[in-house]
């Protein structure tokens, strides 16, 4: 025997539109639809796809100690400078 769970939704109207615009054009209820939906939702947070990993790249040491607030500032600065007046500031 199968049992139905009957449960209101809040759905959004421009959604339920075409959700029911797709149950008329395949000649279905919109509860068999929407059941179908799910399904397919739930089926595929169950077999998640596998991210594909990020690029890496070597870059050498770093040209600054980050821990070095000063030093961070400076280059900071320099790069706001030439951003704004196109040459870099001279020390």
């Amino acid at each position: 025997m199968v049992f139905h769970m009957k449960t209101t939704l809040i759905i959004p109207d421009p959604i339920f539109r075409n959700l029911k615009r797709r149950a008329a054009e395949r000649g279905e209820t919109l509860s068999k639809l929407v059941t179908e939906f799910l399904r397919q939702g739930l089926r595929e947070t169950q077999n998640p796809k596998r991210l594909p990993s990020l690029p890496s790249f070597k870059m050498g040491p770093p040209e600054i100690d980050i821990a070095n607030r000063e030093a961070l500032y400076r280059v900071l600065d320099a790069g706001r400078h030439a951003r704004l007046y196109g040459a870099r500031e001279r020390d």
